[in-house]
């Protein structure tokens, strides 16, 4: 009777339960890693046993995108708009830090699902529930972007070139070689990127600036922004 019920309890699935499995799994092995067969042989399941509450990979995915929504945290609005915004990108941000696969899982995603319809609404609200016309809104929601996911493309990460092409040597004289043939070739580009100390591990987007401090950076400067607009009454007519 054990060996029967200890059967019966590792078969009983329900969505929830495959969809934070494969999370889990995906924080190991990646996303390209993931397979319908491997989060079965995880769950000690027939990969048929997954077909009940996931359609497709592409389903599980989805899945797994509305479980990472879930753990940012809701819009606060008791502070006001601005601090309700900031509070929770650098909560989306923290959330794609811990799911480091979960940025290429959100842009992978052809068509919106529920539950990122209902963040980007709740960000909609918050503009529109701080007095920001519906024009107002649409333009700084563009302007948002990806940081309304926490992450955004960085400058001098290497994100634009294949790694081969951009990878420091580690050995410090062909270091300092690759930069002074840098500078000869782009130097303002050296200038600026070389200007600030660097982050020796690799950030969200990759080594390169300091991750966080650009990040937050750059979202200030745009809810400065957007506050001198809502205070103007700008309007794109």
């Amino acid at each position: 009777m054990s060996q029967q019920a200890e059967v019966s309890r590792r078969v009983r699935l329900n969505r929830q339960r495959v969809l934070e499995a494969a999370v889990a799994l995906a924080d190991e092995i990646g996303i390209d890693a993931l397979s319908m067969r491997r989060l079965a042989q995880e769950l000690d399941v027939v990969p048929m046993a997954l077909y009940k509450h996931v359609a497709d990979k592409e389903d599980l995915v989805d899945g797994m995108v509305e479980v990472i929504i879930r753990e940012i945290d809701p819009p606060l609005l008791d502070s006001g708009w601005r601090d309700a915004i900031r509070r929770r990108v650098l909560s989306a941000r923290s959330a794609l830090q811990r799911h480091r696969w979960a940025r290429q899982a959100i842009e992978s995603r052809n068509t919106p699902t529920p539950a990122v319809l209902e963040y980007q609404d709740s960000f909609a609200g918050t503009f529109l529930a701080g007095g920001f016309t519906p024009d107002l809104a649409h333009h700084v929601m563009h302007a948002l972007g990806g940081r309304m996911w926490g992450f955004t493309q960085e400058l001098f990460d290497g994100t634009a070139k294949p790694k081969s092409e951009v990878a420091s040597p580690a050995n410090p004289a062909a270091q300092a070689e690759m930069f002074a043939h840098m500078a000869t070739l782009y130097p303002n580009i050296v200038t600026i990127a070389t200007a600030t100390p660097h982050d020796d591990d690799d950030s969200v987007v990759g080594r390169g600036c300091d991750d966080q401090f650009e990040f937050e950076f750059a979202l200030d400067l745009l809810l400065d922004g957007f506050e001198q607009l809502h205070r103007r009454g700008w309007t794109s007519a």
